[in-house]
């Protein structure tokens, strides 16, 4: 089981970015997933879930409107859409499983600064 996450960077306030994580290793279709982030000296928060259907979706209040997750169950992918990103968005990014968590990926850097 894997998953590998990718499109992180620096971007100014108000900018946006698109997130992935590829899963490998098992039935994608089958699991509900989420992206979690985890900003220095705190602790990991769920930023965003989506059913394994993808239509049903669930954010953290402090990303409502902002952030849009979606899947594309035929290339085992998670995507997550960030717009108006602000310093405190900062954190480095996850996804994983909904339940029955797998390891957690290296994750991808999201730096918000201007």
């Amino acid at each position: 089981v894997q998953l590998v996450e990718s499109g992180g960077g620096l971007v100014q306030p108000g900018g946006s970015l698109r997130l992935s994580c590829a899963a490998s290793g098992f039935t994608f279709s089958r699991y509900g997933m989420t992206w979690y982030r985890q900003a220095p000296g705190k602790e990991r928060e769920l930023v965003a879930a989506v059913s394994n259907g993808g239509g049903t979706t669930n954010y953290a209040d402090s990303v409502k409107g902002r952030f849009t997750i979606s899947r594309d169950n035929a290339r085992n992918t998670v995507y997550l859409q960030m717009n108006s990103l602000q310093p405190e968005d900062t954190a480095v990014y996850y996804c994983n499983r909904r339940v029955s968590p797998v390891s957690w990926g290296q994750g991808t850097q999201v730096t918000v600064s201007s």
